[in-house]
């Protein structure tokens, strides 16, 4: 048999578990205020120090404070297809079929991830002109994916098997392969952000601060009891090598005792010949059979950077006018494996996982003294963002978002708000995504409301969903096979589904 790799692929980047749209990298939901309206560029209000901070300023002096916690879940979902054309009108033809693929050859895989508790702080002390501000959230990642069932760049090269074994003369009436995969991983990039913004006078104010990030990703998985349907048997592949070089190997003993046992110079090279013949295809069995032992994973990866942030803030009659632009923040993330079948996370390494710069305004209208409009534009600098392999390069464009929001206040008391999202990534042909590592356009409703429970305290709920296109990749491999290339034509189709509830209360001291 051709000897092939088989790699347990994980890379943060892999299971970057983002929870909200924004940059490939960025969660830009870090208040319940944010969750009830997305459009909070230019609104004036404690959950400003992540959105507005330079619009902090025009809070009331006093201690502002806001706790935050959201409960988060979403499942990632790829359907996937391959296809040997030289193996048309065979069981290998569409090898997925061989393992609980359905009948045009697609199969599905589920990833769920969690974030039970997601939590984030924005605290201000706002003194005469001064807003001395700090906040923390976790501005990346923050929860787990889990692919019980492994994924299609895991199974798509075992499912090869059977087509080689036939290839090989080991037959089955009843041709499949099975395996145990499994991939869990888990990214998480908190932040502290400190700053400080000034009120220049009565309509501008202006902001400067930094956000310390440290990036923390775990990675598990395995690929276990690698089999395939040989004879009508069920058989561990490594088992079943490791038994046929076991006996090839004793052949070639057995030949080498009775060349040593004759005389005969015609019959000793013989039995020579036949032992040496009988080594080498006990070593390239041995050889063979590595390719499907039981592989794991377990590998975690650190590291930091800072993000310098400024922003401003304008007041004029009923508008308000904000900008914020955060810089692109260089970091690496370095290996700490404490084991790795794969190869592929070698101890100590490190990798780029730069954080994307982004560029945030937004404009504010009063239409009426309790009923407010807001808007809202991102983008975000991906293309600049240093990632692994400089993947980056296969984006067609950066991330660009649309937002809009409405707030009413029902009462002095009561206030109720809605906002959309519009988030535009620039995937180009696809060639960026992976089924690890994927992200798709998308579009966000969020609604909630806010209500005052004490004289200085107001409680914020909301719940938001996030309705993700499909997108369709197709592209076209090769595997050698026999001394031959072999092409593949693959098909992955990617898609999400996220929601999101989440409570909140701010506090003026």
């Amino acid at each position: 048999m051709t000897k092939t790799k088989f790699f347990v692929i994980a890379s943060l980047l892999s299971a970057s578990v983002g929870m909200q749209a924004g940059g490939l990298l960025t969660n830009t939901n870090q208040s319940i205020a944010f969750n009830r309206n997305f459009a909070r560029e230019a609104a004036i209000g404690i959950d400003g120090v992540y959105a507005n901070p330079a619009g902090v300023a025009f809070l009331p002096e006093g201690f502002h404070l806001s706790f935050n916690v959201q409960n988060i879940y979403q499942t990632r979902v790829i359907n996937s297809a391959i296809t040997l054309p030289a193996y048309q009108g065979t069981p290998f033809y569409q090898p997925f079929k061989l393992n609980g693929g359905d009948e045009n050859g697609y199969k599905r895989y589920v990833g769920k991830a969690s974030v039970p508790v997601l939590p984030s702080f924005q605290a201000a002390r706002n003194i005469g002109k001064w807003s001395f501000q700090a906040g923390f959230g976790i501005v990346g990642g923050g929860g787990k994916a889990a692919f019980n069932s492994g994924l299609p760049s895991f199974e798509s090269q075992f499912a090869m098997i059977p087509g080689m074994l036939y290839a090989q003369g080991i037959t089955s009436s009843a041709p499949g392969y099975s395996m145990q995969s499994y991939v869990n991983g888990q990214q998480y990039n908190f932040g502290l952000q400190i700053g400080a913004a000034y009120k220049i006078n009565e309509n501008l104010s202006v902001y400067g601060g930094a956000r310390f990030n440290y990036m923390l990703n775990k990675y598990e998985g395995s690929i276990l009891n690698i089999s395939a349907n040989i004879d009508g048997k069920e058989q561990n592949l490594y088992d079943y090598f490791d038994a046929r070089a076991k006996g090839l190997t004793q052949l070639a003993i057995q030949a080498t005792t009775q060349a040593n046992q004759t005389t005969d110079p015609a019959t000793k090279a013989k039995f020579e010949g036949a032992a040496k013949q009988y080594q080498a295809a006990a070593d390239k069995l041995n050889a063979t059979k590595k390719d499907f032992k039981d592989r794991y994973l377990d590998c975690t990866q650190r590291g930091w950077g800072v993000t310098p942030i400024i922003g401003i803030d304008y007041k004029i009659g009923k508008w308000n006018f904000a900008a914020k632009y955060e810089f692109t923040t260089k970091l690496n993330i370095e290996n700490d494996t404490k084991r790795d079948d794969t190869g592929l996370f070698k101890d100590g390494v490190n990798t780029p996982s730069d954080l994307p710069g982004l560029l945030a305004i937004g404009a504010q209208y009063e239409v009426l003294e309790n009923l407010r409009v807001m808007a809202g534009y991102h983008y975000f600098f991906d293309k600049d963002a240093r990632m692994d392999k400089n993947k980056q390069r296969y984006l067609s464009g950066n991330t660009q978002e649309f937002l809009a929001g409405v707030e009413w206040d029902i009462t002095p008391s009561i206030t109720v708000s809605a906002g959309g999202q519009r988030t535009k990534y620039g995937l180009g042909d696809g060639k960026y995504l992976s089924d690890l590592s994927f992200v798709t356009s998308s579009y966000s409703l969020g609604f909630g409301a806010k209500v005052k429970v004490a004289k200085n305290m107001h409680l914020n709920v909301a719940y938001f969903f996030t309705d993700y296109e499909k997108f369709n990749k197709e592209y076209e491999t090769t595997v050698k096979s026999n001394g031959t290339n072999v092409t593949i034509q693959n098909v992955d189709n990617f898609t999400r589904t996220n929601k999101a509830f989440g409570v909140g209360l701010d506090i003026t001291l």
